[in-house]
């Protein structure tokens, strides 16, 4: 547990000590300050907003190059063949990732403003953005907090949406399959690193269905995160904060999960690593039929708290054990945050150690 506002844990590597720094947490001396919240409120409110600070950092790479630009989300100047390339799995992935990207600003912003009005601590990851990204036409070519080009992609969430008989609430043993294995297997890049990897039509292509599966393998982690910590609120406005952002992530998941399933067929070889990746037609075996049409887009009815109760059509998984912890353990394993200090991986564990041990009532 955190000695105030000391990062005193380690996620999945390095060791040491974050001092205490305004540069993290604006504005504040080494002591908890949750104001007129509870603390474990607060620890819920400023883990929620480090997860869409780390959120609103890929969607700007994503909309730099992919994107719509305008004044409402400004850096990039957009790639027109990868802006191509991402539109064959739909004509409005340009104004859909647009759109996400605002919407994550808008979350990062309203957490830590309203962290600040109850006189509470606020997240500033600023020191972290230490990160090179793509200098592909269209980036800005600023720093980033979080890594888009060796990323491995778990996309059992595929099968676990489609799934009438499993929930990992009631099974946390079952391995769910994968929509696509190969992304599981090695780093693959989600954006052009350089315009070399724009030439080949075929591996552009690769590139633009990896961040197909991508931006929902994210937002469903989203798409939980915020119904299992409402369960651990105490005031009914915290509450309402997290039943009201974390639905807006189902929505991004429900749009994302559709469009990765016009993800098109094909192999390609990454010319710079020689990782290989292979989209599959998921209309036809192992997946197809009623279950696994690539247009079904709601949740099958599941078990749900018991398998003595009927099915329900339900967002899953909601097990508020450790829950935070899980989010920062995926997030590192999907090598968002490759490249980043021991220090960056220590701080996030804390924040997630704080929002675990959050219970109603304190």
């Amino acid at each position: 547990m955190r000695n105030g506002l000391t990062a005193a844990g380690a996620a999945t590597m390095g060791a040491g000590l974050l001092a205490h720094s305004s540069s993290v947490f604006a504005e504040r001396g080494p002591e908890e300050h949750s104001g007129r919240l509870t603390p474990g409120d607060a620890a819920l409110l400023r883990f929620a907003a480090a997860a869409e600070i780390l959120e609103t950092d890929f969607w700007v790479q994503y909309n730099e190059l992919g994107g719509v630009q305008d004044s409402e989300v400004p850096g990039g100047s957009g790639n027109p063949a990868y802006t191509a390339a991402l539109e064959v799995l739909d004509s409005d992935m340009a104004q859909y990732i647009h759109d996400n990207t605002d919407d994550e600003f808008t979350h990062q912003n309203f957490l830590n403003a309203y962290l600040a009005s109850k006189g509470a601590d606020t997240v500033n990851l600023e020191q972290f953005r230490t990160l090179p990204g793509s200098s592909a036409t269209g980036s800005s070519g600023k720093l980033r907090l979080t890594n888009l080009t060796q990323l491995t992609l778990d996309t059992s969430w595929w099968t676990r949406y489609r799934s009438s008989t499993h929930n990992p609430d009631l099974d946390p043993n079952f391995k769910f399959p994968q929509a696509v294995p190969t992304l599981a297997v090695g780093q693959h890049t989600a954006i052009p690193r350089t315009d070399d990897d724009t030439k080949d039509t075929n591996f552009l292509q690769a590139i633009a269905n990896t961040a197909g599966f991508h931006f929902p393998t994210i937002e469903q982690g989203g798409n939980s995160l915020y119904p299992s910590m409402a369960q651990r609120a105490t005031h009914v406005e915290v509450l309402r904060i997290l039943i009201s952002i974390g639905p807006t992530e189902t929505m991004h998941f429900q749009t994302w999960s559709d469009k990765a399933g016009n993800a098109p067929p094909l192999t390609a070889v990454d010319p710079v690593t020689g990782v290989s990746v292979t989209f599959p037609d998921l209309n036809s075996p192992p997946f197809g039929g009623e279950d696994f049409q690539t247009n079904l887009i709601m949740p099958e009815p599941c078990p749900f708290l018991s398998r003595k109760l009927p099915p329900c059509s339900i967002i899953r998984p909601t097990e508020t054990k450790g829950i935070a912890m899980g989010v920062v353990n995926f997030l590192t394993a999907m090598g968002l945050f490759i490249g980043q200090p021991p220090a960056f991986f220590e701080l996030l564990r804390d924040l997630a150690e704080d929002a675990d041990e959050a219970r109603r009532g304190r």
